[in-house]
């Protein structure tokens, strides 16, 4: 992969998506063309491993295009980023039928999107354990699976679906791989959320699915759920790039406002060099922080030194361009307020990062517990 030249690819794409981000998002609509433009790229492509025919790109560089697609467009880059970090979790080793991963490879190859389904309305997000209400039963010819999930994030355009289901004969979790014309599948628009209303995150309906018994791709054992996934900090990358573009935003009104009270633009009022400056220290130290842990997770011998880390990086970045959008509304004022000024756009999404895995809470329960486990 040629880091830079893709990083001028998606800087095309995200200014282009910019242009008409808040009409996706006053309208709450999916902006299928963005997806559509990032598949005809091959954007969608670059995670799919080189053994099945793809790029093979490493964590550190899907973070960088990640942030830098974000910048235009968070919406579109949260959405693609999870299709992408599925393909790049499965690339690095799973428990699949072979023939079943090579078949979706193959068709991701080609544009097929695929995300996983796991949150339900009574269980909330999967990272709090609770068990799915989501039902596989199995039959003499493969599995039946009933139930609703939400938050399926980028429904209207996905091929496939990773949903989790609860199968009573073994006492576990199973993830079954479903394709989105299966009979029984359907997708309820029930998205309508004040932050990332560009993502459809639609509820998905299975009512009798009946599928092949090879579609059941993973049982969530003891040592899978335990497995360290870099992969999620494709979340924070987005909110990293989001905070970049509400910085930019608040300097370059810095640079061009001036009340009649000054005789030069308001860069040159003390108060706000010191939001600026605090602005960019956040955004150096989130940055750091974030492709320091991607390189050691990069690096199969040293990612074994990655504890709490993950959860670490999204919890920094995450709260960082809360603080980053926050302060850029104080420099440009009132203004931000507007539904015109990009700036209460960015101020709702951000916010949403907060409710991605991990959980604040949940990532300092298990610093704590680190640390009281110490020998």
């Amino acid at each position: 992969m040629k880091q830079q030249e893709w990083l001028e690819r998606i800087g095309i794409l995200a200014d282009e998506f910019e242009k008409s981000v808040a009409y996706y998002d006053e309208h709450a609509l999916f902006p299928k063309e963005h997806i559509q433009r990032l598949r005809d790229s091959g954007y969608t492509a670059l995670t799919v491993a080189k053994e099945q025919g793809g790029e093979g790109i490493k964590l550190y560089d899907m973070l960088l295009l990640q942030e830098r697609l974000a910048k235009g467009d968070g919406p579109t880059a949260l959405s693609i980023g999870w299709h992408l970090s599925v393909m790049g979790e499965l690339a690095e080793g799973n428990s699949w039928d072979s023939n079943v991963f090579n078949l979706v490879s193959e068709q991701v190859l080609k544009g097929a999107l695929i995300n996983r389904a796991a949150s339900e309305a009574q269980t909330g997000s999967p990272t709090r354990g609770g068990r799915p209400g989501t039902s596989a039963v199995k039959t003499e010819d493969g599995w039946v699976v009933n139930g609703r999930k939400t938050f399926t994030t980028m429904s209207p355009v996905l091929d496939y679906f990773l949903v989790t289901a609860w199968i009573d004969e073994e006492q576990s979790i199973g993830v079954f791989l479903i394709h989105k014309d299966t009979d029984g599948v359907m997708i309820e628009e029930t998205w309508d959320m004040m932050a990332m209303r560009g993502t459809g995150s639609h509820d998905l309906i299975m009512t009798n699915v009946r599928l092949d018994f090879s579609m059941l791709v993973e049982l969530q054992t003891k040592k899978r759920t335990d497995k360290i996934n870099g992969w999620l900090l494709h979340i924070p990358a987005v909110y990293l790039g989001i905070a970049q573009a509400a910085r930019d935003y608040a300097v370059q009104f810095a640079k061009e406002y001036q009340p009649n009270s000054l005789k030069g633009p308001i860069k040159d009022v003390q108060a706000v060099q010191r939001q600026i400056g605090e602005i960019d220290l956040e955004l150096m130290k989130a940055r750091h922080f974030l492709y320091h842990v991607a390189e050691l997770y990069d690096d199969s011998k040293r990612r074994k030194q990655i504890k709490g880390e993950l959860g670490a990086v999204k919890h920094t970045v995450t709260n960082s361009a809360i603080h980053v959008v926050d302060k850029a509304m104080r420099v440009v004022g009132a203004k931000s307020l507007a539904r015109t000024n990009p700036l209460q756009r960015y101020y709702r999404d951000v916010r949403a990062g907060l409710h991605n895995p991990p959980m604040d809470d949940a990532t300092i329960s298990k610093l704590a517990g680190m640390a009281f486990n110490e020998t």
